[in-house]
């Protein structure tokens, strides 16, 4: 295994192509922690930290959904939601350049 800080900081940002192109910000860095947790020293751990991020954050936002049409209190959840996607990758693509632990808060923890 490699000590690879550059892989791990792409492996955060790149969640944040869901920004740009609509769509990728789960199947890359899933692509990546599948074919790099082998290679990549701390990657299996970063990896789980990102995927049970996005799978948490599209359950509350299907949980939004719906809140919408009865209270609009799901347009504010959405919008915070939308915050957290932006702001928690680049955190935690900063902390993984500094070698620290990566922190998703509000993440269910489904994959182990």
């Amino acid at each position: 295994m490699r000590d690879d800080k550059s892989v791990l900081v792409i492996t955060h940002l790149s969640q944040l192509l869901d920004l740009v192109t609509g769509f990728g910000g789960f199947i890359v860095p899933l692509i990546l922690w599948l074919t790099q947790r082998e290679r990549v020293l701390a990657m299996d751990e970063h990896g789980k930290s990102i995927m049970n991020f996005q799978i948490s954050m599209f359950i509350y936002a299907l949980i939004c959904i719906p809140l919408t049409f009865l209270f609009g209190l799901g347009a504010l959840g959405l919008a915070v939601i939308g915050v957290l996607c932006f702001v928690f990758p680049i955190i935690n693509a900063v902390k993984a350049d500094k070698g620290e632990r990566p922190s998703y808060p509000f993440s269910i923890q489904i994959i182990k």
